[in-house]
Order: C-alpha cells, then structure tokens, then sequence
C-alpha cells in the first residue's frame, strides 16, 4: 500500500498519522514500533504528553530509516520565550534521539509572550537544522494570519477537527495559504464513530465508521489527520482508510453534521 501525501511549501506530509496523546510508557513504545512496522511514516508527539522518551524508543526500535519517518512535536505554552525554545528543542531531541524533528509546533499559543519573539526563534531551529519544519497548533485565523506575516515558512495549524467541529473556515484560509491543516481528535474521542450517518455510510462502502470519517478528512484540500490508537487493528483500520473514496452525497451527508462542538476548550485558548 503506497502512503498518500500531501505537499505545501515543498513538503510532503502523510495524510495519516499516529498521534500518541495520552500513551505512555512500554504502550507508547510498542504502538509506534508496530505502526512504523505497520507502514505508518508519521508520528505526533509533544513535549507535554511526557512520551517523547517512548516515541523515540519506538521508532529506534523499528526497522525501518528514522529518514522515513515524518515526526512532529511541540513545544509547550510556559516554554515559548526566545531564551527557553532552543532549550526546550534540545530536550525533546534527547528524549527522541534524533538530532532533528521535521516539523516542531507551537503546541498552544501564550497571548504574555510576543508572538514575534517566539517565532523567531522557531525560525532559528529551523535555519539551524534542529527542525526542518515549523508551524502552530490551536491558533484562530487571526492568529495564524498574524503568524504568517512574521513566519511565512509555516507549515501547518493542528487544530481540533471532526464531523462535529469541522473547521472549513480554518481549512480554506489553509488551503489559499498553501498550508495544511492537521486535525486533532479527528474521531471526536470515539463520538463520530457512533453516528448514525457515519455508520450508515460505513454499511454502504463495507468499512468501519473510523474509516469513513478519516476519509472525510483526507479528501479534504490540504488536510492530515492524526488519530490514536494503539491497537494494531486499530492501527490498520486508520491506516487503509486511504483504500477508498468517499463520494459526493456522503461527503455532504458528514458536512450536514457540523455543529460547531470543540471537546478541547481550555481556560487559556485564543477564543
């Protein structure tokens, strides 16, 4: 099975990747190994999911080149002063035993430290090869806008995206700035599964509701999703989700079950 990609500003992205929020320790390990073994190239990580440690371990264990592995992750709101970024890379290259990332975010924006500041030096892990990516999580447009005006290499906003909260606001700004935009909790933690429609539409392609709405996602412009598991059918289930097409009428079906639902919404978001 080929692993379909999308590309913005000259970088090529799976569209399915294994986010590793909330798994820890030998799980954590062996869920990575056996995706990358699997035929997973995409891992998301982040410095405060404590797990860089387990993430590294698992992709050192797998047999494949860490050269074909896309991992991202980010550095965390408390750390994002120009004296604290490069120090905070630095670990979590450690924990990753890597000497770089190929995509670091900003995990949450911190309205008390400059954006400007911040960026530039996110613009210097890049320039200095510990990323070769750089980008943002959980910004609004305005922020993103904002953002891009002082870094126009960006790459991304990974953002909470799911049938229930489906961001095509968000999507079009990405697509007409050639930047992708990576959806978190893509399954609504388990919700979207359990639609009527999404099962219904399962019924009709012979897959599995997780399939259908990682499908919706990936048929979008310019969008990757991210989904746990740690399972490996689960694991498979996400991954061959790209096996198939969803058409017009189920793709407006999914659309009509927008109702604008965050399940992340922290005291210290933008909104």
């Amino acid at each position: 099975m080929g692993m379909e990609l999308k590309t913005v500003n000259d970088t090529a992205v799976p569209s399915i990747g294994l986010g590793t929020w909330q798994m820890k320790g030998s799980e954590c390990e062996q869920a990575v190994t056996q995706a990358l073994e699997m035929g997973y190239r995409h891992v998301d990580t982040a410095r405060i999911y404590d797990n860089e440690k387990m993430v590294g371990n698992g992709i050192q264990n797998a047999a494949i080149d860490r050269d074909d592995v896309f991992l991202t992750t980010k550095i965390w709101r408390t750390e994002l002063e120009a004296d604290e970024v490069r120090p905070a890379m630095e670990e979590s290259l450690e924990r990753l035993q890597t000497d770089h990332v190929d995509l670091v975010l900003i995990h949450w924006p911190n309205m008390g430290v400059p954006l400007d500041e911040t960026l530039h030096a996110f613009q210097e892990l890049q320039d200095d090869g510990l990323a070769r990516n750089i980008g943002v999580s959980n910004f609004t447009e305005r922020l993103l806008d904002r953002a891009l005006e002082i870094a126009p290499s960006i790459i991304t906003n990974q953002v909470e995206t799911h049938p229930f909260h489906q961001q095509h606001e968000m999507a079009s700004f990405c697509q007409d700035n050639d930047l992708l935009l990576t959806a978190y909790s893509p399954l609504a933690r388990g919700q979207a599964v359990e639609n009527d429609v999404i099962t219904d539409i399962a019924d009709k392609h012979g897959k599995e509701p997780a399939q259908v709405v990682l499908r919706w996602l990936t048929q979008r412009d310019n969008v990757v999703a991210i989904p746990k598991a740690a399972p490996k059918q689960y694991q498979r289930q996400n991954l061959n989700s790209i096996e198939f097409s969803l058409d017009a009428d189920d793709m407006d079906k999914i659309g009509d079950l927008d109702r604008d639902e965050k399940l992340v919404d922290p005291g210290f978001a933008p909104w």
